[in-house]
């Protein structure tokens, strides 16, 4: 188990809070000291066990610290590394959470080398729910947690990431950058744009048809209700492998479209097989 003595987060959301809590629970540091920008949420954290201090401010929250977790949205990860580079002790490794790694994992290396690390990282454990409130310790068990280092990143470095998510239970990962971007997109990315495009599409019809909604849409349009601030952020740093994937989407769409409009239902009970056989093979949850 990897030892720190003071782990910092910042801008714990529901992946964050969870992170100090795995914290807390596996004995990882002995101390852990949380930021977060809205005064009403410093005052609620500083009530929480699993929590030792709240500061004021991202560069006094990382004082002390070895290692710091970055949890904001994709789009504050990188000018929060930047703020708090000159506050970092020398060797301090800094991970995220973001969902996005390509420009990420490069601008924040670029932030703090050479004196401190940064490690990007993505736990596959995320929700629609947001918040910290609905944090909880046993989150990235058994889940998949994508470390992504760079060709330049110190080996040392990466081991301390890939010990710390191990830590907290997850399932390590390591890939670099690009690739993990373009696994995501296809895995993660391309599944909202769907389930929101279609509660989109469903928007347009008679509003009292969602009344009806049986399990099957409720199941395939479960992620569409997160929040879509999030997701712009993400979608828009991921621009280009997003658009690769509904590219491949799409046609298999016009696969089965050009298929039912052909009577070929040869091919639509084949399509559809396919699709059952690929997701008998998911493996289960914890």
């Amino acid at each position: 188990m990897p030892a720190f003595t003071q782990i910092t987060i910042l801008a714990p959301g529901l992946l964050g809070a969870s992170v100090a809590r795995a914290v807390r629970a596996s004995g990882v540091a002995p101390r852990i000291v949380l930021w977060t920008r809205r005064p009403e949420s410093r005052l609620e954290l500083r009530e929480q066990p699993w929590c030792d201090a709240v500061a004021d401010t991202p560069n006094a929250a990382v004082r002390g610290a070895d290692l710091v977790v970055i949890a904001a949205p994709v789009d504050q990860i990188v000018p929060l590394a930047r703020r708090i580079a000159p506050e970092l002790a020398p060797g301090t490794l800094v991970t995220d959470v973001g969902s996005v790694k390509g420009e990420i994992s490069r601008l924040g290396h670029a932030a703090l080398a050479p004196h401190a690390h940064f490690v990007g990282a993505h736990p596959m454990a995320g929700s629609e729910k947001t918040g910290w409130k609905h944090g909880s310790a046993t989150l990235f068990e058994r889940r998949t947690c994508f470390v992504t280092p760079l060709p330049e990143t110190p080996p040392a470095a990466t081991a301390a990431a890939v010990a710390f998510w191990h830590a907290l239970g997850a399932e390590v990962v390591t890939v670099p950058p690009d690739e993990h971007d373009e696994i995501v997109a296809h895995i993660s990315h391309l599944p909202q744009v769907i389930a929101s495009s279609l509660c989109g599409f469903l928007a347009k019809k008679n509003p009292a048809w969602r009344n009806h909604a049986g399990g099957g849409l409720r199941d395939t349009t479960r992620i569409a209700g997160s929040d879509p601030q999030i997701w712009r952020a993400i979608l828009e740093q991921n621009r280009d492998e997003v658009l690769r994937a509904l590219s491949g989407f799409e046609d298999e769409l016009h696969g089965l479209r050009t298929a039912l409009a052909n009577r070929d239902y040869v091919e639509i009970a084949a399509r559809l097989e396919r699709g059952q056989a690929y997701r008998d093979q998911f493996r289960p949850l914890p």
